[in-house]
Protein backbone atom coordinates (compact mmCIF):
# COMPACT_ATOMS: atom_id res chain seq x y z
CA UNK A 1 0.00 0.00 0.00
CA UNK A 2 2.92 2.32 0.71
CA UNK A 3 4.13 1.91 -2.87
CA UNK A 4 0.93 3.35 -4.30
CA UNK A 5 1.23 6.46 -2.16
CA UNK A 6 4.62 7.27 -3.69
CA UNK A 7 3.12 7.42 -7.14
CA UNK A 8 5.14 4.54 -8.64
CA UNK A 9 2.19 2.23 -9.11
CA UNK A 10 -0.10 4.79 -10.78
CA UNK A 11 2.63 5.66 -13.30
CA UNK A 12 3.08 1.98 -14.14
CA UNK A 13 -0.66 1.52 -14.46
CA UNK A 14 -1.13 4.51 -16.75
CA UNK A 15 1.85 3.68 -19.00
CA UNK A 16 0.17 0.64 -20.54
CA UNK A 17 -3.06 2.44 -21.56
CA UNK A 18 -1.02 5.23 -23.12
CA UNK A 19 0.96 2.74 -25.18
CA UNK A 20 -2.29 1.06 -26.23
CA UNK A 21 -3.72 4.43 -27.27
CA UNK A 22 -0.67 5.08 -29.43
CA UNK A 23 -1.01 1.69 -31.14
CA UNK A 24 -4.77 2.01 -31.69
CA UNK A 25 -4.67 4.86 -34.27
CA UNK A 26 -2.10 2.98 -36.33
CA UNK A 27 -4.36 -0.09 -36.35
CA UNK A 28 -7.40 1.98 -37.29
CA UNK A 29 -5.59 3.23 -40.39
CA UNK A 30 -5.58 -0.33 -41.75
CA UNK A 31 -9.34 -0.81 -41.54
CA UNK A 32 -10.36 0.99 -44.73
CA UNK A 33 -7.56 -0.48 -46.93
CA UNK A 34 -8.42 -4.01 -45.80
CA UNK A 35 -12.12 -3.40 -46.45
CA UNK A 36 -11.40 -2.03 -49.94
CA UNK A 37 -9.20 -4.98 -50.88
CA UNK A 38 -11.81 -7.43 -49.55
CA UNK A 39 -14.57 -5.70 -51.55
CA UNK A 40 -12.34 -5.76 -54.62
CA UNK A 41 -11.74 -9.50 -54.24
CA UNK A 42 -15.45 -10.20 -53.70
CA UNK A 43 -16.42 -8.18 -56.78
CA UNK A 44 -13.86 -10.07 -58.88
CA UNK A 45 -14.91 -13.48 -57.53
CA UNK A 46 -18.61 -12.87 -58.19
CA UNK A 47 -17.98 -11.59 -61.73
CA UNK A 48 -19.19 -8.07 -60.97
CA UNK A 49 -15.71 -6.85 -61.92
CA UNK A 50 -14.56 -8.46 -65.20
CA UNK A 51 -10.90 -9.54 -65.28
CA UNK A 52 -10.28 -7.67 -68.54
CA UNK A 53 -11.18 -4.43 -66.74
CA UNK A 54 -9.37 -5.08 -63.47
CA UNK A 55 -7.73 -8.27 -62.23
CA UNK A 56 -8.49 -9.59 -58.76
CA UNK A 57 -6.11 -8.92 -55.85
CA UNK A 58 -5.05 -12.59 -55.83
CA UNK A 59 -4.22 -12.46 -59.54
CA UNK A 60 -2.29 -9.23 -59.04
CA UNK A 61 -0.36 -10.83 -56.19
CA UNK A 62 0.54 -13.81 -58.36
CA UNK A 63 1.58 -11.53 -61.23
CA UNK A 64 3.73 -9.50 -58.86
CA UNK A 65 5.47 -12.64 -57.63
CA UNK A 66 6.09 -13.81 -61.21
CA UNK A 67 7.51 -10.43 -62.30
CA UNK A 68 9.68 -10.30 -59.18
CA UNK A 69 11.04 -13.83 -59.72
CA UNK A 70 11.92 -13.04 -63.31
CA UNK A 71 13.99 -10.06 -62.17
CA UNK A 72 12.04 -7.66 -64.36
CA UNK A 73 10.48 -5.85 -61.41
CA UNK A 74 13.78 -5.44 -59.61
CA UNK A 75 15.56 -3.89 -62.59
CA UNK A 76 12.60 -1.58 -63.30
CA UNK A 77 12.52 -0.55 -59.65
CA UNK A 78 16.23 0.31 -59.66
CA UNK A 79 15.91 2.44 -62.81
CA UNK A 80 12.88 4.35 -61.49
CA UNK A 81 14.50 4.92 -58.10
CA UNK A 82 17.61 6.33 -59.76
CA UNK A 83 15.54 8.70 -61.88
CA UNK A 84 13.45 10.03 -59.02
CA UNK A 85 16.54 10.35 -56.82
CA UNK A 86 18.43 12.42 -59.36
CA UNK A 87 15.40 14.56 -60.19
CA UNK A 88 14.56 15.10 -56.54
CA UNK A 89 18.12 16.15 -55.73
CA UNK A 90 18.11 18.79 -58.49
CA UNK A 91 14.62 20.04 -57.68
CA UNK A 92 15.20 20.17 -53.93
CA UNK A 93 18.44 22.10 -54.37
CA UNK A 94 16.74 24.63 -56.64
CA UNK A 95 13.69 24.96 -54.40
CA UNK A 96 15.72 25.42 -51.23
CA UNK A 97 18.10 27.96 -52.74
CA UNK A 98 15.39 30.01 -54.46
CA UNK A 99 13.13 29.87 -51.39
CA UNK A 100 15.95 31.01 -49.12
CA UNK A 101 16.93 33.88 -51.43
CA UNK A 102 13.34 35.08 -51.80
CA UNK A 103 12.59 34.63 -48.10
CA UNK A 104 15.68 36.30 -46.64
CA UNK A 105 15.93 39.31 -48.95
CA UNK A 106 13.41 41.83 -50.21
CA UNK A 107 15.43 42.27 -53.38
CA UNK A 108 15.65 38.50 -53.71
CA UNK A 109 11.88 38.21 -53.44
CA UNK A 110 11.37 40.96 -56.01
CA UNK A 111 13.72 39.28 -58.49
CA UNK A 112 13.03 35.59 -57.87
CA UNK A 113 9.38 35.31 -56.88
CA UNK A 114 7.69 36.73 -60.06
CA UNK A 115 9.33 34.34 -62.57
CA UNK A 116 8.88 31.38 -60.20
CA UNK A 117 5.18 32.18 -59.80
CA UNK A 118 4.83 32.51 -63.58
CA UNK A 119 6.45 29.12 -64.17
CA UNK A 120 4.48 27.54 -61.32
CA UNK A 121 1.17 28.30 -63.05
CA UNK A 122 2.23 26.37 -66.13
CA UNK A 123 1.12 22.72 -66.26
CA UNK A 124 4.55 21.14 -65.97
CA UNK A 125 3.30 17.88 -67.46
CA UNK A 126 2.42 19.85 -70.59
CA UNK A 127 6.08 20.78 -70.94
CA UNK A 128 7.01 17.24 -71.97
CA UNK A 129 7.07 18.02 -75.72
CA UNK A 130 9.34 21.02 -75.09
CA UNK A 131 11.61 18.93 -72.86
CA UNK A 132 11.84 16.28 -75.57
CA UNK A 133 12.89 18.95 -78.08
CA UNK A 134 15.51 20.27 -75.65
CA UNK A 135 16.89 17.08 -74.13
CA UNK A 136 15.68 14.31 -76.44
CA UNK A 137 13.97 11.14 -75.24
CA UNK A 138 16.79 10.03 -72.93
CA UNK A 139 17.13 10.23 -69.17
CA UNK A 140 17.46 14.02 -69.05
CA UNK A 141 13.79 14.61 -69.92
CA UNK A 142 12.54 12.35 -67.12
CA UNK A 143 14.98 13.71 -64.54
CA UNK A 144 14.25 17.36 -65.31
CA UNK A 145 10.51 16.66 -65.29
CA UNK A 146 10.80 15.28 -61.77
CA UNK A 147 13.03 18.18 -60.73
CA UNK A 148 10.52 20.73 -62.00
CA UNK A 149 7.70 19.09 -60.08
CA UNK A 150 9.77 18.99 -56.89
CA UNK A 151 11.10 22.56 -56.95
CA UNK A 152 7.84 24.51 -56.78
CA UNK A 153 6.21 23.03 -53.62
CA UNK A 154 9.52 23.19 -51.78
CA UNK A 155 10.14 26.78 -52.86
CA UNK A 156 6.69 27.94 -51.73
CA UNK A 157 6.95 26.32 -48.31
CA UNK A 158 10.53 27.42 -47.63
CA UNK A 159 9.69 30.97 -48.67
CA UNK A 160 6.55 31.00 -46.53
CA UNK A 161 8.32 29.44 -43.55
CA UNK A 162 11.06 32.07 -43.57
CA UNK A 163 8.63 34.95 -44.03
CA UNK A 164 6.37 33.79 -41.18
CA UNK A 165 9.16 33.47 -38.60
CA UNK A 166 8.16 34.82 -35.20
CA UNK A 167 9.13 38.53 -35.17
CA UNK A 168 9.15 38.60 -31.36
CA UNK A 169 11.81 35.88 -31.26
CA UNK A 170 13.86 37.79 -33.80
CA UNK A 171 13.55 40.96 -31.76
CA UNK A 172 14.56 39.11 -28.60
CA UNK A 173 17.59 37.63 -30.36
CA UNK A 174 18.55 41.08 -31.65
CA UNK A 175 18.22 42.50 -28.14
CA UNK A 176 20.48 39.75 -26.82
CA UNK A 177 23.18 40.82 -29.24
CA UNK A 178 22.88 38.01 -31.78
CA UNK A 179 24.48 38.73 -35.14
CA UNK A 180 22.46 38.38 -38.33
CA UNK A 181 24.03 34.99 -39.02
CA UNK A 182 23.23 33.82 -35.47
CA UNK A 183 19.62 35.02 -35.76
CA UNK A 184 19.34 33.17 -39.04
CA UNK A 185 20.73 29.94 -37.59
CA UNK A 186 19.01 29.96 -34.19
CA UNK A 187 15.69 31.68 -34.94
CA UNK A 188 14.75 31.89 -38.63
CA UNK A 189 15.80 28.43 -39.82
CA UNK A 190 14.25 26.49 -36.88
CA UNK A 191 11.06 28.52 -37.34
CA UNK A 192 10.96 27.71 -41.07
CA UNK A 193 11.76 24.02 -40.63
CA UNK A 194 8.16 22.79 -40.02
CA UNK A 195 6.90 24.47 -43.18
CA UNK A 196 9.91 23.24 -45.15
CA UNK A 197 9.19 19.65 -44.10
CA UNK A 198 5.60 20.04 -45.29
CA UNK A 199 6.97 21.15 -48.62
CA UNK A 200 9.29 18.15 -48.64
CA UNK A 201 6.33 15.78 -48.25
CA UNK A 202 4.43 17.53 -51.03
CA UNK A 203 7.49 17.49 -53.29
CA UNK A 204 7.98 13.76 -52.88
CA UNK A 205 4.36 13.13 -53.87
CA UNK A 206 4.71 15.29 -56.97
CA UNK A 207 8.02 13.59 -57.78
CA UNK A 208 6.38 10.17 -58.13
CA UNK A 209 3.54 11.70 -60.17
CA UNK A 210 6.02 13.31 -62.57
CA UNK A 211 7.97 10.06 -62.79
CA UNK A 212 4.87 8.09 -63.76
CA UNK A 213 4.13 10.47 -66.62
CA UNK A 214 7.76 10.67 -67.70
CA UNK A 215 8.23 6.91 -67.75
CA UNK A 216 5.10 6.22 -69.74
CA UNK A 217 6.34 8.54 -72.52
CA UNK A 218 9.30 7.36 -74.59
CA UNK A 219 10.81 5.10 -71.92
CA UNK A 220 12.64 1.83 -72.47
CA UNK A 221 13.10 0.89 -68.80
CA UNK A 222 11.55 1.54 -65.42
CA UNK A 223 8.24 0.83 -63.75
CA UNK A 224 6.38 3.13 -66.14
CA UNK A 225 7.79 1.21 -69.08
CA UNK A 226 6.69 -2.03 -67.40
CA UNK A 227 3.16 -0.64 -67.07
CA UNK A 228 3.06 0.63 -70.63
CA UNK A 229 4.34 -2.65 -72.00
CA UNK A 230 1.74 -4.60 -70.00
CA UNK A 231 -1.00 -2.33 -71.33
CA UNK A 232 -0.13 -3.25 -74.90
CA UNK A 233 -0.56 -6.95 -74.04
CA UNK A 234 -3.77 -6.29 -72.02
CA UNK A 235 -2.11 -7.49 -68.81
CA UNK A 236 -4.16 -5.53 -66.28
CA UNK A 237 -2.61 -7.55 -63.46
CA UNK A 238 0.90 -6.33 -64.29
CA UNK A 239 -0.41 -2.79 -64.74
CA UNK A 240 -1.83 -2.90 -61.22
CA UNK A 241 1.45 -4.35 -59.92
CA UNK A 242 3.32 -1.33 -61.28
CA UNK A 243 0.77 1.08 -59.81
CA UNK A 244 0.99 -0.65 -56.43
CA UNK A 245 4.78 -0.30 -56.51
CA UNK A 246 4.43 3.43 -57.20
CA UNK A 247 1.93 3.75 -54.34
CA UNK A 248 4.13 1.83 -51.91
CA UNK A 249 7.16 3.94 -52.82
CA UNK A 250 5.14 7.09 -52.23
CA UNK A 251 3.93 5.85 -48.84
CA UNK A 252 7.42 4.77 -47.79
CA UNK A 253 9.03 8.09 -48.70
CA UNK A 254 6.23 9.99 -46.96
CA UNK A 255 6.69 7.85 -43.84
CA UNK A 256 10.42 8.57 -43.88
CA UNK A 257 9.77 12.31 -44.02
CA UNK A 258 7.25 12.02 -41.19
CA UNK A 259 9.86 10.18 -39.13
CA UNK A 260 12.37 12.91 -39.92
CA UNK A 261 9.77 15.49 -38.93
CA UNK A 262 9.22 13.85 -35.53
CA UNK A 263 12.97 13.73 -34.89
CA UNK A 264 13.79 17.21 -36.18
CA UNK A 265 10.84 18.93 -34.47
CA UNK A 266 11.20 17.22 -31.12
CA UNK A 267 11.96 20.64 -29.62
CA UNK A 268 8.50 21.87 -30.64
CA UNK A 269 6.79 19.12 -28.63
CA UNK A 270 8.85 20.09 -25.60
Amino acid sequence: MSISTTGVLPRAETAAPKRAQRRLPSLRRWISPVVLVAAWQIASSTGALPPDKLSSPWTVLQAGADVARSGELGSAFAVSLGRVGAGFALGALAGLLLGAVAGLSRWGEALVDPPVQMLRTLPFLGLIPLFILWFGIGEETKIFLVALGVAFPLYLNVHSGIRTADPQLEEAARALGFTRAERLWHVVLPGALPQALVGLRQSLGVAWLALIVGETVNADAGIGYLINNAREFLRTDVVVVGLVVYAVLGLVTDALVRLLERRALRWRAR
